[in-house]
Order: structure tokens, then C-alpha cells, then sequence
């Protein structure tokens, strides 16, 4: 049987769309909250993103499993009062507006401080509530490109986007770190939290070790499937044609590879190769040759020589690859279109079995009655 989960209980309404927030919400609604989610009439665009899940949106099942859709009109007055109502018996508020928007509407964060001090409001945005670009729309790809991220991301000729929403996600489970913080603090202190978390921020923290290294004069450069900082580190292909990445992280590591794989223990030692530094130096001959010693060789082997030499490695495969990956663990969610396996949340409670609501049709769920806790009555 499945556990009520280690929030249940706990309250949050949701003024959200897209991604980031939507990410952090689900956690949250993972682990047992009720997450009311408060869509406009038209609804979440993440909605209309696509058509890939039984004629649903990918992003949307993906990131509204187990919560509750209200509709509201905010621009209303009654709305406004539902609203505020509903604010009034929850534990957290979760919102990625554009900035300024729920203050024009009566709800800012020190308005609600001051009416709620229990409450724990946390504010996602694109730049920050301060600052030359607070204003600016932001979506993941145009922070990808104003971090920094994109620069150094791509092969050699050009730069690229990371292939999926990974300033979104990171924003989102940022706030969940934040939120979850907030709530430990709360249960000793009894007051709540005011968070703001951005997306730019975000990337910025992620990017230190670039930024740092740019800063040192060692601005990095764009290689495809390649490290930087290490060699042999990359994608080289066995005689039949298969793609494997290898990683080399220490020069014990190095000594045996050259044993096992390369069949010269002599290169562990080559002054062209007997250290790390010496071998990103040294990288396309390094590179030439790991690439001349896997050609001889055909993929299973390889995989077996790599596995018995117990040699970091990894296949380089596609999302159908994915798709049948024997270790690919799924959950269920129940959609209006039918049961979706999706891949499941990474975090293992051992002895625990969660269970994954569905996914709400929106404005599927209506408010009872008003009330001072009107977050507890919804249908």
C-alpha cells in the first residue's frame, strides 16, 4: 500500500505555467502536499505544447501528475477573493508570473507576509525582482544564450542549446531545495519565507567552474562529446561501427587502460602521457591512440574488455535506446487519455511505495464553498 508521503498535509496553491515552477510543484505533490494549481481560463500553455502523450502535452504529464486544477480569472474581483481565501489556509504559495504581476493584483510578497507570516512564498523569474533585466520575459533557451551556457556547449563550429529544458529544471528543483529548507525552518522558528529564485542565478551558479576558468584566462572551449579538462575522455567508435565514450579519471585508471585496452603498457609512463596535464597536451595523439585500438576491435568485445578492466564507460545511445534501457524504472500516471508510463522520479525511499496522482483535466476541480480554508475544500 502506498505512504501518505512525508508532506501530506501541507498545503500549496500554484500560479504557475510552463516548466520551472511546474517542476518544483510536482516534487512537492510527489511527496504527498496538495498542490492546487491555478490556471487561467485558456489554461497552462505548457498544455499545447505538443501532442506526444496520447495527444497531450509531454511537458504537461510530465509535471502535473497528482494535482489539483482551479480556474480562475484573476483579473476578477471574485477571483481575487477566492484567491485570497484560498492563500489563507495554505502552508505554501509557488509563483512564476511576470514580475509585478500578483502584486498589481493585491497579492505581493510583503502584503501576504503581513497577513500570513506562516506562509512560505517562493517567487520564480527569469532575473531576479531587482536589477537592468528584472523585466525581461525569459524563457530556458534565452537564458541558455545569456548565461553563458550555450558558449560552451556544441562542437567546435558553433555553439548549441542543451537538449532539454535544463535551466527550467534546475530552477525548479532549485526551489524545491528552497522550499524544503523553508519548511524545516519553519517547524522550529514558526515563521515563514519569503524565497525568490531565478533562472539566471541559477545558471550562473552552475556555470562557477567555466566562469572561473575563463576568468583565469582559460576560457573554455566547445568539444562535442569531448572534456576539457580530461584525456582520454570521449566517443570513439569500435569496428563495427558502435560509439563508446571513455573516461580516464586517475593514472592508475590510465595504467591499466593501457594494459587491458591499448596492449602497451609502456604509454602509462611515455612522457607524452604519464599524467593528466600531459595527456589534454598531448590530446590528439592521446586521442589517436584510443581510437586506433577500439577500430580493431568489434563492440561486444570491447564492452566485455572495458567491463573486466572495470574502465568508466558508457554507450552512447538515442532516446529509443532509452525507451529500452534495462535500467529504465517507470511509474504510471492516469491521464483523461489513458495510463502513461512515464520514467520515474530518481530519489528511492527504501521500503516505501508512492503512488503518482493523475494528471488534471483542467479546471477539473471546483471550489466547495468559501471559507478561511478553502484550500482544504476543494473538489
Amino acid at each position: 500500500m502506498a505512504a501518505a508521503g512525508p508532506l501530506a498535509g501541507l498545503v500549496v496553491i500554484a500560479i504557475e505555467q510552463a516548466v520551472a515552477a511546474p517542476f518544483c510543484t510536482s516534487r512537492l505533490a510527489d511527496a504527498g502536499a496538495k498542490v492546487i494549481k491555478i490556471e487561467r481560463p485558456e489554461g497552462d500553455f505548457a498544455r499545447g505544447y505538443d501532442d506526444a502523450a496520447k495527444g497531450q502535452s509531454s511537458y504537461f504529464i510530465w509535471l502535473n501528475r497528482g494535482k489539483h486544477s482551479v480556474v480562475m480569472d484573476l483579473t476578477q474581483v471574485e477571483a481575487r477573493r477566492d484567491l485570497s481565501q484560498m492563500i489563507a489556509g495554505a502552508d505554501i504559495l509557488v509563483q512564476n508570473l511576470k514580475p509585478g504581476s500578483l502584486e498589481k493584483l493585491g497579492f505581493g510578497a510583503d502584503v501576504l507576509a503581513a497577513r500570513h507570516p506562516k506562509l512560505i512564498i517562493c517567487t520564480i523569474s527569469g532575473y531576479g525582482e531587482h536589477g537592468p533585466l528584472a523585466s525581461r520575459k525569459a524563457y530556458d533557451l534565452l537564458i541558455q544564450a545569456e548565461s553563458g551556457l550555450c558558449s560552451i556547449t556544441g562542437g567546435p563550429d558553433e555553439p548549441a542549446r542543451v537538449g532539454i529544458s535544463i535551466v527550467d529544471i534546475a530552477t525548479g528543483a532549485t526551489a524545491y531545495s528552497a522550499l524544503l529548507e523553508a519548511l524545516i525552518a519553519r517547524s522550529v522558528t514558526g515563521r515563514g519565507a519569503n524565497i525568490h529564485v531565478s533562472m539566471f542565478d541559477v545558471m550562473a551558479d552552475w556555470l562557477t567552474v567555466p566562469l572561473l576558468h575563463a576568468e583565469a584566462g582559460g576560457s573554455p572551449r566547445r568539444m562535442g562529446l569531448a572534456h576539457p579538462s580530461i584525456a582520454p575522455y570521449g566517443v570513439f567508435s569500435s569496428r563495427d561501427g558502435a560509439q563508446v565514450l571513455v573516461s580516464i579519471q586517475s593514472e592508475r585508471e590510465w595504467r591499466v587502460f593501457c594494459q587491458a585496452l591499448l596492449g602497451d603498457i609502456a604509454l602509462a609512463d611515455d612522457p607524452r602521457f604519464s599524467s593528466n596535464v600531459l595527456r589534454v597536451k598531448n590530446r590528439a595523439e592521446t586521442d589517436r591512440l584510443v581510437a586506433e585500438a577500439f577500430a580493431l576491435v568489434d563492440r561486444a568485445a570491447l564492452v566485455a574488455n572495458l567491463t573486466k578492466a572495470d574502465i568508466a564507460f558508457a554507450e552512447l545511445n538515442d532516446m529509443a535506446a532509452l525507451s529500452r534501457h534495462p535500467h529504465l524504472r517507470r511509474v504510471r500516471v492516469e491521464t483523461a487519455a489513458g495510463a502513461i508510463d512515464i520514467p520515474a522520479p530518481a530519489a528511492i525511499f527504501a521500503g516505501e511505495t508512492r503512488a503518482y496522482g493523475a494528471v488534471p483535466g483542467l479546471g477539473e476541480h471546483k471550489l466547495r464553498e468559501r471559507t478561511s480554508r478553502e484550500t482544504k475544500d476543494i473538489k
